[in-house]
């Protein structure tokens, strides 16, 4: 599996920070230093997993930012589980601007995670109605997440 790995611009007083492979114990987020003030962007599409160890470094991370405003875009499944499941994971100065909904057919045994937007299919009150999601043959697809335990965050 691939390590750890980022990219970092500077994009119109935006911090842009962009993800992918695994956080883990062997993580030095102090390669990543995070401006202290103005905005930051972190895409975490990439990221393919994070266990306990990666968790901790994490939350001490983004701890030294608090005067920023985070916003996280493209988060996948393994995100959200820990934005849900840890305190602290979530920064109160960030917002989730984007993340992955996955979405399964049993019929034909086909995936799809479809981008959920902040002010398309939810705001911070709660999921909008998501329009109708299907596979590549036309059928329709269900939500494979429990609702009331995978959108938890947004109400937070």
């Amino acid at each position: 599996m691939a390590k750890f790995e980022f990219k970092k611009e500077n994009s119109n007083a935006t911090e842009k920070i962009a993800m992918s492979g695994i956080i883990d114990e062997d993580v030095d987020f102090n390669i990543l230093k995070l401006s202290d003030t103005g905005n930051i962007e972190i895409d975490l599409k990439n990221l393919k997993s994070i266990n306990s160890c990666g968790i901790r470094e994490w939350i001490k991370w983004l701890s030294s930012s608090k005067n920023s405003q985070i916003n996280f875009v493209n988060c996948p499944k393994i995100i959200v589980d820990q934005i849900n499941m840890v305190d602290g994971f979530l920064p109160t100065n960030a917002i989730v601007s984007s993340f992955f909904v996955p979405y399964y057919n049993e019929e034909n045994g086909t995936e799809k995670n479809i981008l959920f937007r902040l002010g398309h299919e939810y705001s911070q009150n709660g999921l909008n109605s998501p329009a109708k999601v299907t596979d590549d043959s036309g059928a329709e697809m269900e939500m494979d997440v429990i609702e009331s335990k995978y959108f938890k965050f947004i109400k937070k």
